[in-house]
Formats: structure tokens, C-alpha cells, sequence
């Protein structure tokens, strides 16, 4: 390739408004008010990758609609690239509506019925610059629903024939599929192009999951989803299907990195008290962009993104309250540093 890349990264998939409750530790049916924020989980990485200073643009669709009119003025004001987001006549922008009582529970109830963002299609794609980024990231929620999922395998292909890296968040949501085992096959239908794939010990065995009796849902939420397997032996099968680096999110202790050679190299976390669980994940992914696409190297890029999720994991809301390079720095040097 002789073109220098347009971007540092390229974003795929949905965004929405997050409603999230007020009041805090209050069971769901006694939630009096709501905080509005932006989110939907490669939203959510692009506008932390866009604090820290990365060059970011998001390919996403919204509804004709007063939400839409919300995410695209807050994106704006955060300098995200939405020259290639699309207005969808016909559809509403996404909406997830958040219960918050830490540490353990926080019931999520997603509205996604006639939703916009599922309707990115390959011409969508196509008018977009995903050849052109450093990184093309999307998540796994992408590959629910046609024709978004056909789109976004097409761009995961186009980018990862451009010698582009292909960043999956595996983002496993069970209440967006039909059936848990079609989660498992979406995702494995993308490996091959995929350069790296971040995702917790759970979501890395439902993306091989054939059983479906392996999945729990503690208190029927999707937060509170358990799938039990082999992590270590679905960690290889993934590997073995064309990414080179499988990154395992295990909370307070940080994350671990394994490579195709073998290697797992360890990046511990930064311990703090439990908030609002929701958009760590999307936080660390974020802060992790940065170190990798800047040569920080694995384990640094790694506890980059460890700390921004640690301070995410502190706040109310998700996209709303990603850190800074400077915030997270201070932080993290009070802590021993990256």
C-alpha cells in the first residue's frame, strides 16, 4: 500500500442512547430519574480513542429522529470522524435503559427493535475509508442481524486484504440472538480476517460455544451472563483460526495477551471500588488502541487500557466519561504507572 492511512481508527457498529439511572443502588422499579449518555460499544471506543488522541472516525446509523440528532452533537463536539455514519429514513436510533446497583447488579434492557444501526450495509462500507485506518475495529453484537452483518463481515475482509489490522470486540450480548450457538458461528465466521480479539473469559467460550446449556444468565441479565468452557483450549481454537493475539479481560486483575507463539504476557489491573460496570470493557479497548497504534508494545498497551477501564468502571455513565491521555497518566502513575 502506498497511501498513508486517512485514520488511526475506523469504528464499526452500533450507537444509542443510554439511559441510566439516577438512583444508584435503588431496585429497577423504584428508579425515580434518568442520566442521558451516549453509547453503544464501538461508539464508546471511538470517542476514548479520540480523547486520548487518537485520530478516530465511526461508521454507524441513526434514525431520522431528535436521539439521532443527539449522538451526532455529542460526537461532533468530541471530534469523531461521522462523515460516513448514515441517517436511516424509516428506523430509530438504538436506546438501552441501565439499573445501577453495585457491585454486582445492574439490570440492562436494550431497545433495538426497528433500529437504525442494524441497517449499515455494504454500500455503507463501501463509501467509507475502512482500507484507509490503521485499525479496523467492530464488535461481535455487529453480526446479529442482516444486513449489518453481512456489511461487516465485507469490511472486515476489505480491510484485512488491505494489510489493515482488524480489531474484534467480541461483545456478547444473549438477548440480541436467537440462539447463543449462532453467536458462536457469526463469530468464528470472521476470524480469519481478524488481527486481534479482546473479550472476557465468558465471551471467548461463547464465541465457540455448540452447548447451550453451558450459558447461565444469573438473574435472567445480560450483565450477569456465566458460559462455562475450556478458556485456555477455546483461546487456541481461536488462534488457530487466523488472529494472532487474543486478549483475555479478567477484571480487577488486569488482562492477559496470548499470542499465536504461545506466549502469555500479563498486564495487571488497577484495583478500585465498582460503580457502574458498564463501558470499562469499551474503555480498555480504547486505551489499548492507543498504546498499540503509538508501538507501546502489548503489555504497556495493555495496562493503558486497563487503567481507562479502571476509571470508567468509578463513573456514571460510559462514552460521556472517557479519560483523557492526561487524566489517565496522572492515575495510573499514582498506582505504580503503565
Amino acid at each position: 500500500m502506498n497511501d498513508a492511512p486517512l485514520y488511526d481508527t475506523l469504528h464499526m457498529g452500533r450507537a444509542g442512547l443510554d439511559l441510566y439511572s439516577n438512583d444508584v443502588g435503588a431496585p429497577f422499579e423504584e428508579i425515580k430519574s434518568f442520566a442521558a449518555y451516549v453509547g453503544g460499544s464501538p461508539t464508546n471506543i471511538s470517542v476514548g480513542a479520540r480523547r486520548l488522541g487518537l485520530n478516530s472516525a465511526l461508521l454507524t446509523a441513526v434514525g431520522e429522529d431528535p436521539v439521532g440528532d443527539f449522538i451526532f452533537h455529542f460526537l461532533r463536539n468530541e471530534g469523531v470522524d461521522i462523515t460516513y455514519s448514515r441517517r436511516k429514513p424509516g428506523y430509530r436510533t438504538a436506546a438501552v435503559v441501565l439499573g445501577i446497583e453495585p457491585p454486582g447488579k445492574f439490570p440492562l434492557v436494550y431497545y433495538r427493535e426497528n433500529c437504525a444501526d442494524i441497517e449499515i450495509n455494504i454500500d455503507d462500507v463501501l463509501a467509507a475509508p475502512v482500507t484507509a485506518a490503521k485499525v479496523f475495529q467492530f464488535a461481535g453484537t455487529n453480526l446479529a442481524k442482516d444486513p449489518c452483518r453481512s456489511a461487516t463481515q465485507f469490511a472486515a475482509y476489505q480491510a484485512h486484504e488491505a494489510g489493515r489490522d482488524v480489531v474484534l470486540d467480541v461483545d456478547f450480548r444473549p438477548d440480541q440472538w436467537h440462539d447463543p450457538r449462532a453467536f458462536g458461528v457469526a463469530i468464528r465466521s470472521v476470524l480469519p480476517f481478524v488481527s486481534i480479539v479482546i473479550g472476557t473469559e465468558d465471551e471467548i467460550n461463547a464465541s465457540m460455544l455448540t452447548d447451550p446449556s453451558q450459558m447461565v444468565l444469573t438473574h435472567s441479565q445480560v450483565s450477569d451472563t456465566r458460559v462455562a468452557g475450556d478458556v485456555g483450549g477455546n483461546i487456541r481454537r481461536i488462534l488457530e483460526m487466523g488472529p494472532q493475539v487474543v486478549i483475555e479481560k479478567v477484571g480487577a486483575q488486569g488482562t492477559r495477551v496470548h499470542l499465536a507463539s504461545g506466549e502469555v504476557i500479563e498486564a495487571g489491573g488497577y484495583p478500585v471500588e465498582v460503580y457502574n460496570i458498564l463501558g470499562a470493557g469499551d474503555a480498555f479497548g480504547a486505551g489499548f488502541l492507543y498504546g498499540y497504534v503509538n508501538g507501546w508494545g502489548w503489555q504497556k498497551s495493555a495496562r493503558l487500557g486497563n487503567a481507562c477501564g479502571a476509571i470508567v468502571v468509578t463513573k456514571h455513565g460510559c462514552a460521556n466519561f472517557m479519560p483523557t491521555l492526561e487524566e489517565v497518566t496522572a492515575f495510573a502513575a499514582a498506582r505504580g504507572g503503565f
